[in-house]
């Protein structure tokens, strides 16, 4: 004879499980965090150091939006 469902019981495996599930990612996280502040990379992710500031003045001049009306004239002539 089969048992009777015990629904209180599975939904506690169900909210063990993602309990475990939530400390492990918390635990990778942890790590992952600990490993980029002693400046090692981990999983294959960059890490940089120093300045990340633009020091090229031309790079910020072109935002790629639409052209202004004195701009256009003086292109096309």
């Amino acid at each position: 004879m089969a048992f009777k469902p015990n629904y209180r019981h599975q939904r506690a495996e169900r909210n063990r499980s993602k309990e475990q599930k939530r400390e492990e990612k918390l635990r990778k996280r942890e790590e992952r965090k600990a490993g980029l502040r002693e400046g090692e990379p981990v999983d294959g992710a960059v890490v940089t150091t120093g300045d990340a500031t633009n020091t090229d003045d031309e790079a910020d001049t072109d935002t790629g939006g639409p052209v202004a009306a004195d701009d256009a004239t003086t292109k096309s002539g």
